[in-house]
C-alpha cells in the first residue's frame, strides 16, 4: 500500500492509503521523489468555494451549466488527491513505451502521492531531467506558463513600464519575465511582506503594500504621472483591479490572469476605467485556441518555459519553500497553503526513497 495527500473535507487534508492499478501498455510507473501543490486555483477547491462544485464548464456552450443531481460534484472530498507537479524516477514501463526506460528521471503534472502512473507514449508533458537537483525549479513549470501567457497577452515590450498585481508563484515569475522582455521599470504589489521582498530580489524596481499605500497613485508618481503601460493582474482581487485601473496609463492594457470570484464590492468602472480608454484582457494560457493562434498554442508556451527553466534563463527554485517531508505534508498544506499563506509562495514536498 502507498499513501497520497487527499482533501477529506473543506480546509482538512490527510494522508490516505491506496493501491496502484495495473499498468497500461502505453504507461509508466514512477516513484515520486519531489512534488508541489498549487497555492492559487486549487485553494478555492480545498476550501469548498470552487465554481466547479455544483456547476461545470460546457465547452460547446462556453459557459457554466448546473451539474445534474446524480452527477459527481466538482470536488469529491475524501478522494480528491491534492497536487500539481511532481518529479520522480521511472520504475516500470508498459510494453508500447519506447521513449522512456526504467531509471529515467522525469517531471510531469500529477498529485502528491508516493507513486504515479502516467501515459508515457505521445505525452510531451512527461519531460526528462538530468538530475533531481533540477526538481524545485521544474515545479515552476505550471505557474510559468500562466505568467508567460499574461505577459504576452498584455503585449509587454522593451521599455514598457509594467506592474504585477499579486506576487504569488505566477506573479513572481511574471516579474522575471517582464524584466527579461526589457520592461523598465517593473513594479509589484502584494500585502505579504515576504513576497514583496522576493519580488525585489527577482528584479522588481519597487514594490507596494496595497493595505498601506494608494498603489494606483504610487504607479502614477513613479512614472511621472503617465501611468504604467501594462498590468499583469494575478490576484483576482477587486480592490487590486481598481488599483490597477487607477495606475494604468491612458490606453494601457490589463491582463487579468487570476481566477476571479464573484465581485461583491471594491470595483467601480465609473472611475479611471471610464476615462482612460483602458483594455482588460482575460488571460488563460491553457485556453485553446491561443489568442495568437496558429502561431502560438499552449504547447508552444509550455515548450518555451520548459526550455527557460532547464537552461537557467528562468531560475525559480528559491520560491519553493518550505520543503517538507511527505509524512508531514498534510499539516504543512493546511498551514502554509490555507491558513498562513504569508509563510510560503509554493511549498515543496520531499519523499523518502
Amino acid at each position: 500500500m502507498h499513501k497520497a495527500l487527499i482533501a477529506t473535507a473543506p480546509h482538512v487534508a490527510s494522508l490516505a492509503e491506496y493501491s496502484d492499478r495495473e499498468l497500461g501498455p502505453d504507461e509508466a510507473l514512477i516513484r515520486t521523489l519531489f512534488a508541489s501543490p498549487k497555492h492559487g486555483t486549487d485553494l478555492s477547491d480545498f476550501r469548498g468555494e470552487s465554481a466547479f462544485m455544483d456547476e461545470k464548464f460546457d465547452p460547446e456552450w462556453n459557459m457554466f451549466v448546473p451539474r445534474a443531481a446524480d452527477e459527481p460534484r466538482g470536488v469529491l472530498f475524501g478522494s480528491w488527491i491534492i497536487g500539481n507537479m511532481f518529479a520522480g524516477r521511472i520504475t516500470r514501463t508498459g510494453r508500447d513505451v519506447a521513449d522512456f526506460r526504467e531509471g529515467d528521471l522525469v517531471v510531469s503534472y500529477g498529485p502528491i502521492r508516493e507513486t504515479q502512473i502516467v501515459k508515457a507514449k505521445g505525452n510531451y508533458r512527461l519531460r526528462k531531467i538530468n538530475d533531481i537537483l533540477y526538481a524545485p525549479n521544474a515545479m515552476c513549470y505550471d505557474p510559468a506558463q500562466f505568467a508567460l501567457g499574461g505577459v504576452r497577452d498584455a503585449n509587454v515590450r522593451p521599455g514598457d513600464a509594467v506592474a504585477v498585481s499579486g506576487l504569488g508563484a505566477i506573479g513572481l515569475v511574471a516579474v522575471k519575465l517582464c524584466r527579461a522582455a526589457g520592461a523598465r521599470p517593473v513594479f509589484g504589489f502584494d500585502p505579504l511582506p515576504g513576497r514583496r521582498a522576493l519580488a525585489i530580489s527577482w528584479g522588481a524596481d519597487a514594490v507596494f503594500n496595497p493595505l498601506e499605500a494608494d498603489v494606483g497613485l504610487e504607479l502614477k508618481k513613479h512614472t511621472d504621472r503617465r501611468g504604467v503601460d501594462a498590468v499583469i493582474e494575478t490576484s483576482a482581487s477587486p480592490l487590486a483591479l481598481q488599483a490597477a485601473l487607477k495606475g494604468l496609463g491612458y490606453g494601457g492594457t490589463i491582463a487579468f490572469v487570476g481566477f476571479g470570484k464573484e465581485i461583491k464590492g471594491g470595483l467601480n468602472f465609473g472611475r479611471e476605467a471610464h476615462f482612460n480608454n483602458v483594455k482588460i484582457v482575460f488571460s488563460r494560457a491553457s485556453s485553446e485556441p491561443n489568442p495568437e493562434y496558429p502561431r502560438w498554442s499552449r504547447r508552444r508556451i509550455e515548450d518555451t518555459v520548459w526550455r527557460m527553466l532547464m537552461s537557467g534563463e528562468l531560475e525559480c527554485a528559491d520560491m519553493i519553500t518550505p520543503i517538507v517531508p511527505f509524512s508531514e505534508s498534510a499539516e504543512a498544506y493546511m498551514k502554509y497553503v490555507d491558513r498562513e499563506p504569508d509563510k510560503s509562495v509554493k511549498m515543496g514536498v520531499k519523499f523518502n526513497v
